[in-house]
C-alpha cells in the first residue's frame, strides 16, 4: 500500500534549495498524531534493539548515543510513518522522481550531556547504491536548538565522493586509502561560510542528499532522531567487496549488480 497523504506545501524555493543546496527543511511534515506513533516506536527499539543496534559513543562519555537500523519490518509504527505520512510524497518531489522507495530506516538518540560529535561525512558511500535521485530525512520527536543540531556543507552534493571512515578512529575500512578524494578542510572560513542548518520542534523535519556532508555536535538534552531514507527512479543496487552500513545480508544473491532496487526490502510507497 502506498502512502495517499499530500505533503505539505512544498514552494519552488524549497524544492530549488534542495537541489542546490542538497538540505533543506521542511516545517510541520510530520502531524502531532505521527509524531506521537513515532515516538512510540522509538522507546520500543529503544527497549529492544536489533542485531545492528550499537553503542556509537565512547564508555567515558557522560551520555551515551545509540544507533539502530532497518527496523520498520518490526516496529508497526515505523512502517506507518514510512508508509502512510507524507514522506513518500515530499521525498518524490524532492527527488524528481515518479516514484519513491523505502531504503531504511536509522534511530540516532543522543542521551542528555552525550559529548560524542558526528563527524563531517556523506552518507552515500556507506551504501550499496548509485545513483542521484535520493533523499535522507532527519525528524526530531525532541526539539533541537540551533547549537546543537545536524550541519551541511552547502553544495556538497555536486557529485564529488569523499573517502568513508570510520567515525571513532577514522580508519578507511570500504574504500581503499586514496581511492576517493579526502574531506575538505571545514575549518576554513570559506567552507565555514557555507555551512547552514536550523532550529527544528518536533514535527519540522530536515531532508538532505546523501552526497551532501554533514555532521553535528553532542547534546546537552536527550535528542532523539528518527531518519528515514528512499530512493528514486535511477538508484540501482551496487554490491560491495565489504559490508556497508547498514549490511543488508544475502541480498548480492538475490539482486544482481546494476539493476533497480526491485526487492520486498525496498517497497515502492509513493507512484
Amino acid at each position: 500500500m502506498t502512502s495517499n497523504t499530500f505533503p505539505p506545501e512544498l514552494t519552488s524555493d524549497l524544492l530549488n534549495a534542495y537541489q542546490t543546496q542538497g538540505a533543506c527543511v521542511i516545517r510541520g511534515a510530520i502531524t502531532p498524531e505521527e509524531l506521537s506513533t513515532l515516538e512510540r516506536g522509538i522507546e520500543k527499539n529503544l527497549q529492544s534493539p536489533s542485531p545492528l543496534g550499537v553503542v556509537a559513543s565512547e564508555a567515558s562519555d557522560p551520555g551515551r548515543f545509540f544507533e539502530d537500523f532497518c527496523n520498520w519490518q518490526r516496529i508497526p509504527e515505523y512502517e506507518s510513518i514510512l508508509k502512510h505520512s507524507a514522506l513518500p510524497n515530499i521525498a518524490r518531489s524532492l527527488m524528481r522522481s515518479n516514484t519513491a522507495r523505502i531504503y531504511h530506516d536509522h534511530l540516532l538518540v543522543k542521551e542528555a550531556g552525550t559529548r560524542q560529535p558526528t563527524p563531517w561525512h556523506q552518507d552515500q558511500p556507506y551504501y550499496n547504491i548509485d545513483g542521484r535521485q535520493n533523499v535522507s530525512f532527519w525528524i526530531p520527536v525532541d526539539p533541537v536548538p540551533r547549537d546543537t543540531t545536524l550541519e551541511f556543507l552547502s553544495g556538497s552534493h555536486d557529485g564529488t565522493w569523499y573517502i568513508p571512515r570510520t567515525f571513532r578512529t577514522q580508519q578507511a575500512k570500504w574504500f581503499p586509502e586514496g581511492s576517493l578524494a579526502d574531506l575538505p578542510d571545514m575549518t576554513t572560513p570559506e567552507n565555514q561560510a557555507r555551512v547552514i542548518g536550523w532550529a527544528l520542534e518536533p514535527g519540522d523535519c530536515v531532508a538532505f542528499h546523501m552526497l551532501t556532508l554533514h555532521a553535528a555536535p553532542g547534546s546537552t538534552t536527550r535528542r532523539r532522531v528518527f531518519s528515514a531514507r528512499y530512493l528514486g527512479d535511477d538508484i540501482v543496487h551496487t554490491p560491495r567487496s565489504w559490508k556497508t552500513s547498514p549490511e543488508f545480508a544475502g541480498l548480492r544473491e538475490e539482486l544482481p549488480a546494476g539493476v533497480a532496487m526491485e526487492h520486498v526490502l525496498f517497497p515502492l510507497v509513493a507512484l
